[in-house]
């Protein structure tokens, strides 16, 4: 089967090219920037002339593009796209209903919400991790600090290790730039002060998302007058809630819990977002996602996940790349966690940050059962969330197998 993937900067591109190759498929890949996901006159002529040249079964990409999917249509060409993003915005455009497309939503409330607006070819289908690449990574680790131990003092070597070992770790996005921020001082009072309540109703409810709904007719309307909303069929609400509230949210929920470990605990971040203004947080700084970021997981004993609340049900990508670096995961609660973990088994959960720093204090103390924890998520993911088992099943959806 020859598949044409487009790839932009999404992490798991590479896993998702080395699964299909591996299950014997043709990949080729295009590269280029896009001025719009919406309309770009250049990539549609050159992804146009590609797919004239080559006889493709169908072209991938990871989230959405309403250009792709307008070149699909007009070639008659099948059109893949496997969300790790939700909502995508990228998704509000009338050519979301074209015939050409094939659509996977990781997030179950976000795939119920377009399947109800009628979008014919669509299923829920959750993000997925490759533990034969991490195993790989994991075993050159060993023999590279097997040959350091040989190595004489007195000799430089030619291998290093970096020592990621720690207590609690959490490596992500701050948020601390975010587009509230920016919009604050222009909001009169009245509005901060209603944006204040509804963020922090948000911080308090776990696994539920309660923004958008707060947004009624009134606030939208006082809010259209300082926030425009760009050419979608998306409501102000959604992308209000989603590119201002929700990242704001996530903000103040990551900052606050760190803050509340670290007056107790050693805590370790790892991030490109700044962190500075959090005293007593180690700030390590980013890790390269493919070589340092799992030994961040596999060498600290807690590793903690915070789900971005405009994420409503799905598991965002974390979660998976720490249980398959055979990581211990403590997470915030999401509706869809026990449907593919036992929670308490598998991973970890808290609901408060009361319950984070409890449950922290717990696992720290208690090395056995953090660690049979750690095995057994890694097996889940091992065995039920591959990236060869997730790409079958697009494959046998969209008749291609």
């Amino acid at each position: 089967m020859n598949i044409l993937v487009y790839r932009w900067n999404s992490y798991n591109y590479i896993d998702i090219i080395a699964t299909f190759q591996s299950m014997g498929h043709q990949v080729d890949v295009i590269e280029q920037e896009l001025e719009s996901y919406d309309e770009d006159e250049s990539f549609a002529a050159r992804l146009h002339g590609i797919l004239q040249q080559k006889n493709y079964d169908f072209v991938f990409t990871v989230n959405y593009f309403a250009v792709i999917s307008g070149v699909c249509q007009q070639m008659g060409i099948k059109y893949v796209s496997w969300s790790c993003d939700s909502p995508l915005l990228s998704m509000y455009h009338k050519n979301v209903f074209l015939d050409c497309n094939y659509f996977f939503l990781f997030d179950k409330t976000n795939y119920l919400e377009f399947k109800g607006m009628g979008v014919k070819h669509i299923w829920h289908l959750p993000l997925a991790v490759d533990t034969n690449r991490l195993d790989e990574l994991f075993a050159q680790d060993t023999m590279d600090k097997m040959q350091l131990v040989e190595t004489d003092s007195g000799n430089a070597s030619k291998h290093s290790v970096r020592d990621f070992a720690g207590g609690i770790s959490f490596v992500g996005n701050l948020y601390e730039k975010n587009s509230y921020d920016e919009l604050e001082t222009r909001f009169p009072e009245y509005l901060r002060g209603y944006f204040d309540a509804v963020m922090e109703a948000q911080l308090n409810i776990s696994g539920g998302n309660i923004i958008e709904p707060m947004l009624t007719a009134d606030i939208l309307e006082r809010v259209s007058e300082y926030f425009e909303l760009k050419d979608s069929f998306s409501d102000l609400g959604l992308v209000f809630a989603t590119t201002v509230l929700g990242f704001k949210t996530a903000s103040l929920q990551r900052q606050r819990a760190l803050l509340a470990l670290v007056a107790k605990f050693p805590v370790n971040l790892y991030t490109n977002t700044g962190g500075d203004t959090l005293l007593r947080v180690k700030n390590c700084g980013s890790v390269d996602y493919w070589s340092e970021m799992p030994k961040v997981f596999r060498y600290s004993k807690i590793n903690l996940n915070f789900t971005i609340p405009n994420i409503k049900s799905g598991l965002p990508l974390r979660i998976f790349d720490v249980l398959g670096a055979g990581g211990f995961l403590l997470t915030n609660y999401q509706a869809e966690l026990p449907d593919y973990f036992e929670i308490g088994k598998d991973l970890a959960c808290f609901e408060s940050e009361a319950e984070l720093v409890e449950k922290c204090s717990y696992y720290l103390t208690h090395e056995e059962e953090r660690q049979q924890i750690a095995k057994n998520g890694y097996e889940k993911v091992k065995n039920c969330c591959s990236y060869r088992k997730r790409l079958k099943f697009i494959l046998e959806k969209i008749g291609e197998e």
